[in-house]
């Protein structure tokens, strides 16, 4: 291929030219000084001109005010006025609204960093890819079903124009009111901008509640479980909630039919979607059991830190900022003013619930906690999502509150007393505050705002402004989500856990979830550093959803099987003669293996008791390739991958070396791929540097 035309120097003569040209003109204005100052106010004068010129054109043709905008030119019929203003006004719908929806779609980037930020670095890749997913199934899952169930029969709503009279199917039960909508399934036959435009906002509150378990759960649900549970609560569990609530069904007619207030309220959905979202957190906590290690044998409770706090403290403050769109655009209507008062409400909840909690955490514990600061404010946001609109702020400051206190006395007992394992407190964020933020607009609603709301005349008023049919109607709500939220729920997942499987094994959950699970490390560059916690313990409590593991027992987890040889290989570079002879009390021998990390307190501890105290221990990364288990990124075969491992050396004479070999290759065994090898090596001699001794009595201690 002929790349250039004629010779190379050809450019380079004509920057040459160039350059000479330049100097020669710099030179000129050098010795013609004067010259050159008049050139240069010639040149001046000219730019003035043009300024002037373009200033004359400008006030003839501009309105800096805009004030001639909305002039009246010409002739204009009161039609087009008419049309005009309408044009306006829901064109200013629409763009609240829209806007709104995008940023509660960036709750999911704020929720992968909370979660991710209060788990282990070992998941850190399972948990923020799995919050992603959750958004690209619920997605699908509500496109397909869940919309036309939640909103198929609510015809819309009006600030988005008439075209929400398509969705006018609703199966209704007499005397109660609707069930489900079955108008608009995959979207069909809604082809209208108003219905896309609540379809589109009510499809990032349905994420919002399926995203919300997965922190409860974190560390050790399988990846295709959450899969199955996103398009279950995205198609069916979540729907039929917000049809109640939201979408014309039997519980926000509570007060049109039977006179209960104005049936269930719930303004941005402390109900629908946060209370939802803790009770499916509290179902899957229970029926998936707490992670490897965080119960002691006498029932206290384990800390495990997350590995990341400032990315969980990023993720507080994304979901913060974004809650103010998840609260205000809950208004649809850019010309609803109200707006600002739920805006300035959020806040107010947000900041106390947040100030409250660090308080309590630094007087009873010493120190200002991040991650409780974190949950405090999140609590807070929580609990005034419901109430928002129907409060003032000295009302949002007290219910802000008192979620910044509940938050705190309900994560130690859902840990301590009910022994359920929830990494990111998702129980007593969303489900202790969602009902909390229920209960409050029961409690706190003013009757300012809502008049006409749920087909009722007047402003929604709770039990301290003299209705406490108001208050009735939201306990109504909480008994609901007791037994359809939690309880529905709960025979989901302990349905899904004994036909497919909720949890991943025992030693995927040890070794960290990112590879085994997703096939990634989420540091690769890094090595990450193990812990007692990564381990199984003498001392760890009995975890019954282990079971369905056979080959798997925390009692006998260490216990010598058939396939052990396979699984830690002993390589023995010894002698002949040490070999196959009992070895002689003087005869040095160096034991090196490579093992898992999670592998190696169990491992001290073994030898420990065989009456070994003296080990080299050093962190490195290890490499190979297993037949038949290739792993891929982007779709291309990885060849090697460097895992960290634990290389311990020991050197023995009067302790026998088979004991010492079969101690290991038991504890060390688990049957999956990586248990480890163990090298057998002869040792001249051995010499103490303090004392000069050599041999065996260098082994010893004083």
């Amino acid at each position: 291929m002929q790349l250039f035309h004629g010779t190379i120097s050809e450019p380079i003569q004509k920057q040459s030219k160039c350059r000479r040209k330049v100097d020669d003109f710099m030179k000129f204005l050098r010795q013609h000084k004067k010259g050159a100052f008049i050139i240069g106010f010639v040149l001046m004068l000219a730019v003035l001109a043009l300024l002037v010129a373009s200033d004359v054109h400008t006030k003839n043709a501009a309105d800096p005010t805009g004030i001639s905008y909305a002039a009246v030119q010409g002739s204009q019929t009161l039609q087009k006025v008419a049309s005009t203003a309408n044009k306006a006004l829901f064109g200013a719908n629409y763009v609240w609204i829209m806007i709104c929806a995008f940023m509660v779609f960036f709750f999911q980037c704020g929720f992968a960093m909370v979660e991710t930020g209060f788990c282990r670095a070992k998941n850190a890749a399972h948990t923020m890819t799995m919050n992603f997913m959750v958004f690209l199934v619920g997605a699908v899952g509500y496109f397909l079903v869940g919309f036309a169930l939640q909103m198929g029969g609510s015809g819309g709503n009006a600030s988005l124009g008439g075209g929400g009279a398509v969705l006018n199917g609703m199966v209704s039960i007499p005397g109660l009111g609707g069930i489900f909508g079955y108008k608009g399934f995959l979207l069909n036959g809604t082809y209208d901008a108003g219905v896309y435009a609540l379809f589109f906002f009510q499809m990032v509150f349905m994420d919002t509640t399926v995203t919300i378990p997965t922190g409860a759960m974190a560390e050790r649900v399988k990846y295709s479980a959450v899969v199955i549970t996103s398009f279950f609560i995205s198609m069916f569990l979540y729907p039929l909630f917000a049809n109640w609530v939201w979408g014309g069904g039997w519980l926000s007619t509570l007060g049109k039919n039977f006179g209960i207030g104005h049936g269930v309220v719930d303004f941005a959905g402390s109900a629908v979607v946060h209370s939802m979202g803790g009770m499916l957190a509290l179902a899957g906590a229970i029926v998936i059991g707490p992670r490897i290690g965080k119960f002691k044998k006498d029932g206290t409770a384990r800390a495990f830190p997350g590995h990341d706090i400032p990315m969980a403290i990023i993720g507080t403050i994304v979901l913060f900022f974004c809650w103010f769109s998840f609260n205000a655009g809950s208004t649809l209507s850019a010309s609803d003013f109200r707006l600002s008062v739920v805006a300035t409400n959020t806040m107010i909840a947000g900041a106390v619930g947040g100030l409250v909690a660090m308080f309590y955490m630094w007087g009873r514990y010493g120190k200002p906690d991040p991650s409780m600061t974190a949950n405090g404010s999140l609590a807070g946001l929580v609990a005034i999502t419901a109430p928002c609109a129907f409060v003032d702020a000295a009302s949002a400051s007290i219910i802000g509150l008192v979620a910044g206190l509940l938050v705190c006395l309900s994560v130690p007992f859902v840990e301590n007393k009910l022994k359920l394992d929830d990494p990111v407190g998702a129980i007593s964020v969303h489900g202790v505050n969602g009902f909390w933020g229920v209960l409050s607009l029961g409690l706190f609603a003013d009757g300012k705002y809502g008049d006409g709301l749920n087909g009722v005349s007047g402003g929604v008023r709770g039990l301290f402004y003299g209705d406490a049919s108001q208050f009735a109607a939201q306990l109504i709500a909480i008994a609901v989500l007791l037994v359809w939220g939690f309880g529905v729920s709960y025979i989901f997942f302990r349905i899904l856990d004994k036909v497919w499987g909720l949890r991943v094994d025992p030693e995927t959950e040890l070794e960290g979830l990112d590879v085994p699970e997703m096939g990634v490390q989420a540091y690769p560059d890094n090595q990450l550093v193990r812990c007692d916690l990564d381990q199984v313990s003498s001392d760890d409590a009995e975890i019954k959803q282990l079971s369905r593991f056979k080959d798997f027992d925390m009692a006998r987890s260490g216990e010598l099987t058939d396939n052990v040889e396979k699984a830690v290989p002993v390589i023995d570079h010894t002698s002949v003669q040490s070999a196959e002879q009992e070895i002689d009390s003087a005869k040095l021998t160096k034991v090196v293996i490579l093992m898992k990390q999670n592998k190696f307190e169990m491992f001290k501890e073994a030898m420990n008791k065989l009456g070994i105290t003296g080990m080299t221990v050093t962190q490195v990364l290890g490499c190979g390739t297993q037949k038949g288990r290739p792993e891929y990124y982007r779709g291309i075969s990885t060849e090697v991958t460097l895992l960290p491992k634990v290389q311990v050396e020991i050197v023995v004479s009067a302790i026998p070396v088979r004991d010492v070999i079969e101690t290991a290759k038991k504890v060390l065994y688990t049957g999956h791929i990586g248990d480890g090898k163990i090298f057998v090596y002869d040792v001249e001699n051995a010499v103490k540097i303090r004392t000069g001794e050599e041999g065996y009595e260098a082994l010893q201690g004083d």
